[in-house]
């Protein structure tokens, strides 16, 4: 039997941080900015740079987030009478709370900024606010509830998460762009609230090594927008894995540093308008997202670039500037405990 360690670890004495999962899904048509949930201590479990992760946020304890996912797109059409989409920013902040050991409860505010080539139609706002729960538990001899303090070992245990969210029709979904037109995948809202809900599983597979899996959905209602038309954008599917290694950790200065894999498949479904199927609209995807996290007392910084490896779209060539057509993203987030 390994040896229990007396000394535990405590919300002061680690860093609980959210590796939020803010997928954006940049379809002609669709534009989702949603928030997913996950934590990682300066000793314990890796956490990956943007896929959710199992464990909660300290009981009393206050997080402070905010990520920036930069997607560049390709290019299909060099005539430049004809502009398509050239990059987005997609800024998220974040406010996270420790209710109790095993539930956490967040809040998201996105900012999107959406670019064409010279020559296109862009646009910028806020959008819908996100809030969603976390419930942390664990199998060790039996199901539980995340306890309060956990040692070394404890935290060597399979950790779970199960987390869902809504999205408040706090954005424009009726935005005008420069022309006069509304076009649903630049708007900076659903018009109606959205859900997600999800698991992860998380395993300390030794000292350095941390296996990490998410799985979740993300469902929108139709919206009918001031021109007359409505549209119901495609469910949204996601398997993630990753890897995270511990490569280096001095305590004394409180520092960590941690390198990640993560492979990230997504499945959207086709979006609909006026209750017909769109073309262009949904498919297959895969990911590759290598990135660095660096922890530094109560705080914590990550990067990495994410790229389609593989694809399956529909009507592919006329998907420029959705999800799958990038020609990468970078991914910044930015997090401290209080």
């Amino acid at each position: 039997m390994q040896k229990r360690i007396a000394t535990y670890l405590t919300p002061s004495a680690c860093l609980v941080m959210a590796s939020a999962l803010i997928g954006v899904s940049t379809q002609a048509i669709a534009h989702h900015g949603v928030a997913g949930l996950g934590a990682s201590g300066l000793r314990g479990p890796g956490a990956p740079v943007e896929s959710a992760t199992s464990a909660t946020l300290p009981a009393g304890e206050t997080l402070v987030y905010l990520k920036l996912d930069h997607a560049k797109y390709d290019t299909f059409d060099p005539n430049p009478a004809n502009p398509e989409s050239d990059y987005a920013n997609y800024w998220m902040t974040g406010l996270g709370y420790g209710v109790t050991p095993w539930f956490s409860a967040y809040v998201f505010l996105p900012y999107h900024s959406k670019v064409d080539e010279a020559g296109g139609l862009d646009s910028h706002g806020f959008a819908d606010v996100s809030v969603m729960g976390q419930v942390g538990f664990k199998y060790d001899d039996g199901w539980r509830l995340i306890p309060e303090n956990e040692s070394l070992d404890d935290l060597e245990d399979w950790h779970f998460t199960a987390f869902g969210g809504v999205t408040l029709p706090s954005g424009n979904a009726d935005l005008r762009l420069s022309d006069g037109s509304i076009d649903p995948g630049k708007s900076t809202g659903f018009g109606e609230p959205s859900w997600s809900l999800g698991l992860t599983a998380t395993k300390q597979l030794s000292s350095r090594w941390t296996f990490n899996q998410e799985v979740s959905t993300i469902g929108f209602l139709e919206y009918e927008y001031d021109d007359g038309n409505r549209t119901k954008f495609g469910q949204e599917i996601r398997a993630n894995s990753a890897l995270i290694y511990r490569a280096y950790t001095d305590l004394d200065r409180k520092l960590r540093v941690d390198l990640s894999m993560e492979a990230q498949y997504l499945h959207l479904g086709r979006d609909r308008t006026n209750g017909i199927d769109e073309i262009a609209t949904g498919g297959d995807m895969l990911y590759a997202l290598p990135g660095v996290r660096v922890y530094w007392d109560n705080i914590s910084a990550a990067v990495g670039v994410k790229s389609p490896i593989w694809t399956d779209l529909n009507e592919e060539s006329q998907q420029q500037g959705g999800e799958g057509t990038e020609d990468y993203r970078l991914i910044f987030s930015f997090s401290a405990l209080f």
